[in-house]
């Protein structure tokens, strides 16, 4: 019984490690298979609009059973929903799985590492954010940001030498041409549309999640306000996808690739690795879960080789070291700037008890 007793504990001090080293798998997935779908030939709007309904579907469960607010959505706040919506979830997934068909799902991965560093530069723009060059810390988030943009347009736009022990088949095989590759040689202009579109879908993205500070505070329920602004989105994006696609076969859903990336992205990575996020961060906080982000990278790149036939090559490798460089310089900073935070608000408190206590003595 001790035996078990102790199991259970080393089980439940490790669940956030396994939580966010499943999350990056299934993220990993995630580019792997969106990237296979739209080179099988699916639209990418028509992909969206099928994401969002299998998302609004895994996730009305957990909106409907989330008691952190029982009040309904004002008619005001529903509005808000919308824009935010329109912005965040449609706009940034359509630009993504757009882009998707002239990058690759390496790229894709690499891209995200981005999102913090462009949230900071957005926040303090908007004045969200504050900068202060005075500080070690505040130096680190401005240094990272900058590198993160720099491993962003290095891994998108230098190629280099081809990294041979990453291929993982035979040099006279034409793998563009084989059943089992998503690989396309795109042209250079190809790939700077593709790396622009993406890394305008992540700032679209990073504008969501600023946004979402401001509407949570006024409605702390978040299944219930990201379900509804997926179900908004399946709306948004079955509109923009019907103006633009009038051919009724490419709605069509077999027992395909198709099926399985639409089904994967929106129940297991909107609907599962969100709550599981949601729950990580709650016990570790945003910048544990923020630490393990380059592990998709990793793990996108090997199975993109394995799987997909992608060739690495040493632009690639570099522009990740930036990257992976800047995100933990940015995450210091906020590290560092939240603890400085802290101490600060217990020298506060800690001032006005005192100022309490001799008050108290005068009177007396």
């Amino acid at each position: 019984m001790k035996s078990f007793v102790s199991y259970m504990a080393i089980v439940e001090k490790n669940k956030p490690y396994v939580s966010m080293l499943f999350i990056q798998f299934v993220y990993a997935g995630m580019a792997l298979l969106s990237k296979a779908a739209i080179s099988k030939g699916m639209n990418p709007f028509v992909f969206v609009v099928y994401r969002q309904a299998f998302a609004s579907v895994s996730l009305s469960p957990f909106a409907f059973f989330d008691s952190k607010q029982s009040a309904p959505l004002s008619c005001k706040l529903l509005c808000k929903l919308f824009l935010i919506s329109l912005v965040g979830l449609t706009t940034s997934s359509t630009l993504y799985y757009v882009s998707i068909n002239y990058t690759s799902a390496t790229f894709a991965a690499a891209s995200t590492n981005t999102v913090p560093a462009i949230t900071f530069i957005m926040a303090a723009l908007i004045r969200v954010e504050s900068i202060s060059i005075k500080n070690v810390h505040g130096v680190a988030k401005i240094f990272g940001s900058a590198l993160s943009l720099s491993g962003a347009i290095t891994f998108a736009l230098v190629k280099g030498p081809a990294l041979d022990f990453m291929r993982w088949y035979p040099q006279n095989q034409n793998h563009s041409s084989s059943s089992s590759s998503t690989s396309v040689v795109h042209s250079k202009g190809d790939n700077i549309k593709g790396a622009l579109m993406m890394l305008s879908a992540n700032i679209a993205w990073s504008l969501w999640l600023i946004l979402q500070g401001f509407v949570v505070k006024e409605y702390p329920a978040k299944f219930r306000l990201t379900s509804v602004q997926c179900l908004f989105s399946f709306i948004q994006s079955s509109v923009l996808a019907l103006s633009l696609e009038r051919d009724p076969s490419a709605w069509k859903l077999g027992w395909d690739i198709h099926l399985l990336s639409v089904a994967y992205c929106g129940v297991i990575v909107t609907g599962i690795c969100y709550w599981l996020q949601v729950c990580t961060i709650e016990t570790k906080g945003p910048v544990f879960t923020a630490m393990f982000t380059p592990l998709a990278l990793i793990i996108t790149a090997m199975l993109s080789a394995l799987l997909w036939k992608e060739t690495l090559y040493w632009g690639s490798i570099g522009g990740t070291i930036l990257l992976v460089v800047g995100l933990y310089s940015v995450l210091w900073g906020k590290s560092k700037e939240s603890v400085e935070r802290k101490n600060h608000e217990v020298e506060e408190v800690e001032q006005i008890k005192e100022e309490n206590r001799l008050e108290c003595i005068i009177q007396n």
